[in-house]
């Protein structure tokens, strides 16, 4: 393919150019979000319409330009070379600003402009009586645009950058309603948390580069795997991010943000990036690494499903679903899966999104209320929210042909030829999801009304109910243009999952006017509504030794370094001149009588 080489204005910088490939597209749609967010913060800050207007318009500008480059681009990417550091044949560190422009990262645009067009439309009718809607649409531009850079960086260090951009602008969203301590307190706790894993990250990307003299993806390609611990502390990035246990307790106290930004946050850009990074880095792991990353995944997948069995407020539930589903995808990379996990990354994106909006317009019809038990008797009143919420649940469930259906036993069936454990305790999470989606769905929408706000509930508008008719049709259908699982063990035992959880969620939330499982289940029940417990056990962790050491520094700093040194020297002086200033009293005969008194001691000392 032919190239042609420029020369950079810049000492050692040199430009390679493809000439099939247009330059400008690729950095367009990466671009465009952060031009809008610009626009909006100098500009139309005053402006509601306007700032939604300008993010409305941008993101849906790249996602065509997106189409084009999947269905219409074939060409290979262009790079900028920028940095150079040391010279052969010694160790050279060499960054770039460039992209890569494969199938991975062409899927992952589609996904995240696709699915972030819809929320940001979405948006537009949800947050119109906000007073501080620019600042939102802002930080929701600056959100995609940090996500895209992800996707589209050809080296770790510029995924890095961007990685972190993510994590200011997820501390941005969650925190909006900054006037309440919750979100206030959500936004730091999600962007705390994150840093523990991309601490861990950053040691991984310099680990790599100590081992393979690069940090960009296709040499490191060339190079194969790095030790277990360079990968191990790679992941340690997506742990943070795509929250795994331990670092997962972040993500269910982020619905503390509006809902349109939970939806971008589950279904297409932050949790979602620590997957796509396994998935773009899958031929570093070794074994090991690998064997750790399924079991981290698959333990996740476990414990948040447990947890939502037993939640209350609608977007928790679907919080501790995507962490469970999250938690699938992980365990894929980890089984030599990559591609089941991005096929299940996809379609979870369509109907994760169109669940978390579909919540978002009960919690709208019924005065922002979202505890399930107060809900009720929705199917009449709202009949598109309804519909499309049951076909997002159904795909979640894996019941075909909806494409969760596809993607999830893509999943069990990688599982079923790598680890018969890891198998069995994925077949049992999805008998845990069609459990819990089945009684959301029986509480919420079925049975009478539980409430005042739920009798007198309405459809939401038009620019609300329209975006969710749209993600229903890659919800149902998406399945149909990905990988094609097996007809065997793997699709009967998800089906028979499928249908154990359905029946036995019926059972019991069929007419139940309150929750029957915690009589049934003891003190399990608490400790899964309650979450284990891992955010009081942190919270000791956390006073024996942040706090405990912060005390102890503040007792270093107060009392000896400032009380007997600092301050102890400047009393010292004080009182050392206030001794000495008493012998300066101005008089001249009180200077001639020390000088007569200072004459005789030194005679004294000479004579006698």
């Amino acid at each position: 393919m032919p190239e042609e080489q420029a020369h950079d204005p810049f000492a050692g910088a040199d430009i390679v150019v493809n000439t099939t490939t247009s330059i400008f597209m690729p950095y367009a749609v990466l671009f465009l979000p952060l031009l809008a967010a610009v626009a909006i913060l100098l500009f139309t800050r005053r402006h509601k319409s306007l700032s939604a207007g300008l993010s409305v318009g941008a993101i849906v500008i790249a996602f065509i330009m997106s189409l084009y480059l999947y269905f219409g681009d074939d060409g290979a990417p262009e790079r900028i070379r920028w940095l150079t550091i040391g010279t052969a044949p010694g160790p050279v560190f060499e960054l770039s600003i460039g992209y890569v422009l494969d199938q991975l990262s062409k899927l992952m645009l589609l996904v995240v402009t696709g699915v972030g067009s819809l929320i940001h439309i979405y948006s537009w009718g949800y947050m119109k009586d906000d007073d501080a809607t620019p600042r939102y649409f802002g930080g929701l531009s600056l959100f995609t645009f940090s996500m895209l850079g992800i996707v589209l960086s050809d080296n770790l260090v510029m995924m890095f950058i961007f990685w972190e951009l993510v994590g200011v602008s997820s501390y941005l969203l969650i925190g909006h309603w900054r006037e309440r301590p919750a979100a206030a307190d959500a936004a730091k706790k999600a962007f705390i948390t994150n840093r523990i894993g991309d601490f861990g990250f950053l040691l991984g990307i310099l680990l790599v580069w100590q081992q393979t003299g690069s940090l960009h993806f296709e040499s490191l390609k060339a190079a194969g795997v790095v030790t277990t611990l360079a990968g191990l502390l790679i992941f340690c990035g997506a742990v943070g991010k795509s929250a795994q246990f331990p670092l997962h307790v972040w993500l269910p106290d982020a619905m503390e943000g509006p809902t349109p930004v939970s939806a971008l946050i589950h279904a297409a850009t932050m949790v979602a990036a620590g997957v796509y990074m396994l998935c773009r880095l899958d031929f570093l792991f070794t074994p090991d690494a690998l064997s750790i990353i399924a079991w981290t995944g698959g333990i996740t997948a476990l414990l948040a499903a447990l947890m939502a069995v037993q939640q209350d407020d609608i977007k928790r539930i679907l919080a501790y679903s995507t962490l469970s589903q999250l938690g699938y995808m992980v365990m894929a990379v980890g089984c030599g899966g990559s591609d089941p996990a991005m096929f299940h990354l996809t379609t979870h994106a369509f109907f994760k999104a169109l669940l978390f909006l579909g919540a978002g317009s009960v919690i709208v019809a019924l005065h922002h209320e979202q505890d399930i038990w107060k809900m009720g008797g929705l199917r009449d009143r709202m009949p598109i929210t309804w519909w499309t919420f049951l076909i997002a649940t159904l795909a979640l469930c894996g019941v075909p042909p909806m494409s969760g259906f596809f993607s999830k036993d893509a999943i069990l069936e990688t599982a079923l030829h790598t680890s018969l454990p890891l198998f069995l305790l994925a077949t049992g999470v999805a008998v845990l999801t069609a459990f819990y989606m089945t009684r959301l769905v029986y509480v919420a929408f079925l049975g009478g009304h539980r409430s005042t706000a739920a009798k007198k509930a309405a459809e939401s508008p038009k620019v609300m109910v329209v975006p969710l008719l749209i993600l229903a049709i890659p919800s149902v259908f998406a399945g149909f243009f990905g990988i094609m699982p097996h007809l065997g063990w793997a699709m009967f035992a998800g089906l028979v999952a499928a249908g154990a959880g359905f029946m036995a969620a019926d059972t019991l939330y069929r007419k139940a006017k309150t929750d029957p499982l915690p009589s049934r289940i003891g003190e399990a029940s608490r400790w899964m509504r309650n979450r284990f417990y891992f955010d009081e056990v942190y919270e000791i962790l956390n006073r024996s030794t942040q706090e405990a050491l912060a005390r102890a520094a503040d007792f270093v700093d107060r009392w000896i370094l400032a009380g007997l040194g600092v301050k102890g020297a400047a009393g010292l002086t004080h009182v050392s001149g206030s001794l000495l200033r008493l012998l300066q009293t101005g008089n001249v005969q009180t200077y001639a009588l020390l000088l007569v008194l200072g004459v005789l001691a030194l005679l004294w000392m000479f004579l006698f």
